[in-house]
């Protein structure tokens, strides 16, 4: 479970759209005290930041319908809470890029 502090531009096909399973994944966890990964980094590094993880999404959202997809799967943006910005990084972008570079040929790192 991972969401990329990298600008969702650069990931490749199968990426962007990992990365919104994986949001939509976190969002439900944290907005209904779901159990399953409630202890896992990435989902403790998401608490208390549903506006920013909103956001995360909307620019998801905005990248797909960029490059053709249609989205049907919405967040309710009255559970949007918390701060509007991620301030905690699990590893630094550099870090990120380097190792998603290692993962793929196809995002541009």
């Amino acid at each position: 479970m991972r969401i990329w502090d990298i600008h969702v531009k650069n990931l490749c096909r199968q990426h962007l759209l990992g990365e919104h399973n994986e949001l939509h994944a976190m969002w439900s966890i944290i907005t209904k005290d779901l159990k399953g990964f409630c202890n896992h980094p990435e989902t403790k590094r998401w608490r208390g930041k549903l506006k920013a993880l909103y956001k995360k999404h909307e620019e998801i959202i905005n990248e797909m319908e960029r490059r053709g997809y249609n989205h049907k799967s919405c967040l309710d943006k009255k559970k949007a809470r918390g701060k509007s910005f991620q301030d905690y990084k699990w590893q630094s972008v550099k870090k990120q890029k380097e190792l998603l570079k290692k993962r793929c040929k196809f995002c541009k790192v």
